[in-house]
């Protein structure tokens, strides 16, 4: 067999390993935000901001696996605890970022004319700003908490799926089935319902993961910065603020597994898109047998 027969399979074969590898660990921190609020709801695991009776800053033992914080507050639960609100808010955010984007640029790309450079001008003013500024300013001037969190990311991440969908939907509508329909009276709502919306969706997954993987990296740099959720409110941003200051002292555990646990999300998440984006690639180029 030449060797160029088997590279189709190849790139195949490593991005189903990393699609894989991605949803486990996924999957697992999904697990982790779904069963740690009913474990502490059943006093099977303390409280994420009970700490009053545990000593400050105590290396990690076998009754506080990840040590304490300067509050006495268990690292390893709060931890655990923030893996469900960056699912939450990363959701929230990616998801209302699709419900938007997507409509938009499908409308933009269709229509054309005035309506699509208006839209094109907003979006591209938009996605010109640095993705951690714009975050910065607008969950500034919203405040705290988990809504407004997320709507400061959600506007960052709707010029992505416009563009991706308007470049499409431009390109897809002076296909003949496209053609064909219209001069039999279809409607534009109907077109880019029934038609368009099936071709032009294919890479919104790709998109999907890769942003919500960014955007575990910005809201932890919000609640680094003090900007994200409250404090009463678990969040690794948050708690690596807060061990900043320990750190120099020899106390590493309160900065490590919060860290940790946010660069294996984000890793996560890209083994995911990239394994679906190789698959997809894969699958597109991989030559038809007769």
């Amino acid at each position: 067999m030449h060797p160029l027969h088997g590279t189709p399979f190849v790139i195949l074969s490593l991005s189903t390993r990393m699609a894989r590898w991605g949803l486990v660990i996924v999957g697992i921190y999904g697990v982790i935000a779904v069963f740690t609020p009913i474990l502490v709801a059943l006093g099977w695991l303390p409280d994420a901001n009970a700490g009053l009776a545990n000593p400050i800053y105590a290396p990690p033992t076998f009754e506080h696996w990840c040590g304490t914080d300067r509050l006495g507050r268990d690292v390893c639960i709060r931890t655990m605890a923030g893996s469900g609100v960056a699912l939450q808010v990363v959701l929230l955010a990616v998801g209302v970022a699709l419900l938007v984007g997507v409509p938009l640029g499908m409308v933009s790309g269709y229509l054309g004319g005035a309506v699509d450079r208006v839209l094109v001008l907003l979006m591209d003013t938009l996605y010109t700003l640095p993705v951690l500024l714009l975050s910065v300013v607008l969950a500034f001037l919203l405040g705290k908490g988990i809504p407004n969190a997320a709507a400061a990311l959600c506007v960052v991440y709707v010029p992505q799926y416009f563009r991706v969908v308007r470049n499409q939907t431009a390109q897809v509508k002076s296909e003949l089935f496209v053609e064909a329909a219209r001069t039999l009276g279809a409607g534009p709502l109907w077109i880019l319902r029934r038609y368009l919306f099936r071709n032009v969706i294919t890479s919104v997954p790709v998109l999907l993961t890769l942003n919500a993987a960014d955007a575990v990296l910005v809201l932890g740099g919000l609640g680094f910065l003090g900007l994200g959720l409250p404090e009463t409110v678990p969040e690794w941003g948050g708690d690596l603020n807060l061990a900043l200051a320990a750190v120099p002292t020899g106390v590493w555990w309160t900065a490590l597994f919060p860290g940790l646990a946010m660069f294996i999300l984000v890793l996560g998440l890209s083994f995911l898109g990239e394994g679906i984006e190789a698959w997809v690639s894969g699958a597109e180029n991989q030559p038809t047998s007769n």
